[in-house]
Formats: C-alpha cells, structure tokens, sequence
C-alpha cells in the first residue's frame, strides 16, 4: 500500500492486525522489512504500519531534503489509519518518532528505543557532509563505514561487516545515511527545546545489553521529555529489532 506525502513523495507501507494503530518507524540501514517482525508481533492486538522512510525500499524520495518532509511522511501514514496513531522507534528513528510528537502531530503515546543521543562531554564531529561528500562521489563503502564509525562500531567489526552478507545492505541503503545524521543533529545533540514540547505519554527503553554510550542515550531522552518513564530492556542490545519477542510484553503494556 501506499500514502502520499505532503510534497508529493509516495510512501510504501505494510499494515497488519486490527486495534488501535502504530506506526514503526526504522532507523539507519532498515525498510519497512527490518521492522516486520516487530510489527508481526503486536499484530495480535494492535494494527501496526510498517512503512518505508523516503529513499528506500519501495518509497519515492522527493529533493531536497529535510527531517520535516519524514515528520509529514509520518503526518500522512496517521491521517490515513483515521487521524491519530501511537508510534514506536529504534535508534535514529527513535529520534524522528520523538521529533514527530515534538511537532504536534496527533501522537498517542511514544516509544523510542535507544535514541542515539551524544552527551554534552562527547565533542563528536560532525560527520554528516563527509558522509554526503562520500556518496556524491559514488563511494558507498566508505559513507557506509564512517557511519558505522561513528556509531561506535569497532574498526575490526566494520571489516567484517565488509566480507559478510549484510555489506550489499548496507550500501544499497547508504544514501539515506545523510538522513538519519540530519535527524539526529551535529554531533547527535538532542534538541531539548523540542523534547520538551512533547505532551504524549512517553516510554524511552534503553538495552540492558548495550553499550553504556547507547544507554546514556537513552536516559538522555527520558531526563529531556516532560513526564517520560524509563526501562532497561535486559539481556537486549541495539539489535533488538532482530528479537522482536522481547519487546512484546514491554510494548503491550505500555500501549494498551
């Protein structure tokens, strides 16, 4: 199925379950495909819509670009299952899940999971037009690996990542890459004026499992939105996304 956005651009979702709707909103490197189990496995007692960011899968991607086109992308997906809609996130889609609330729209309740939040201490540089430098060039590999580079990922594991299967993945979503970095800002800074604008119950989850820089994340967003609850998902880390059972009850809980 698809929605039209407001500029125009056609977004591609999928729609499961019947009840109160969701919206799934991925982050770097995922589709509406990388979200189905998850949207599988609230399906038993809630609608949910997985649905593909502008650039990829089977979404249109309409120049130039700006996170409020992805925020009216969510806009459009809400008016089409009937005007209001709870949303879930992971990782930079978490951020845009909470900037969309920001924004106004008619958000029910908010789930980010690990929003990728850098500290005030952490005096990370901007990467955002190295990484589109890379891709003008044609250079996938190298706006995939300085991605995954500052992200923390371990220079040992991003050559790995390179001679493995999900290396065609990642560069055949690379140029989406300078998306997610607009959304979470120079240096992954959270806009705390704008979190602070958000009236909808909110749940922040961090992985119990993840790295203390992911955590911190985390509890960066749930200290910034007025009223937010807190939760440690144990034995889970940033792939959680692959275990999607493991969110179920958490989830559940939170949205019924």
């Amino acid at each position: 199925m698809n929605v039209t956005s407001a500029d125009g651009t056609s977004i591609a979702y999928d729609q499961r379950g019947t009840g109160a709707p969701i919206i799934l909103v991925g982050g770097a490197f995922n589709d509406r495909t990388t979200v189905g189990g998850l949207a599988e496995v609230l399906s038993a007692d809630f609608t949910t819509i997985a649905y593909d960011r502008r650039g990829r899968g089977d979404s249109g991607d309409t120049s130039p670009y700006a996170m409020g086109r992805e925020i009216e992308d969510i806009a459009a997906l809400i008016l089409e299952v009937g005007g209001s809609a709870s949303v879930f996130g992971h990782s930079s889609g978490a951020v845009l899940a909470l900037e969309a609330a920001a924004a106004g729209l008619p958000i029910e309740k908010v789930v980010a999971y690990e929003p990728p939040y850098a500290p005030d201490s952490d005096l990370r540089d901007d990467v955002t037009e190295k990484v589109r430098g890379q891709i003008a060039a044609g250079d996938r590999d190298a706006a995939a690996a300085t991605f995954l580079e500052v992200a923390g990922t371990p220079a040992e594991v991003i050559e790995g990542m390179k001679h493995a299967p999900v290396w065609g993945w990642f560069t055949s979503l690379a140029h989406t890459l300078p998306y997610d970095l607009a959304i979470c800002g120079p240096g992954a800074r959270p806009r705390k004026d704008n979190l602070a604008l958000i009236t909808a119950p909110t749940l922040i989850i961090g992985g119990g499992a993840s790295p203390e820089k992911l955590q911190t994340g985390a509890r960066i967003a749930a200290a910034a939105v007025p009223g937010a609850r807190h939760e440690t998902l144990e034995g889970q880390d940033h792939g959680v996304l692959q275990h999607p059972e493991s969110l179920r009850d958490l989830l559940v809980e939170f949205y019924k």
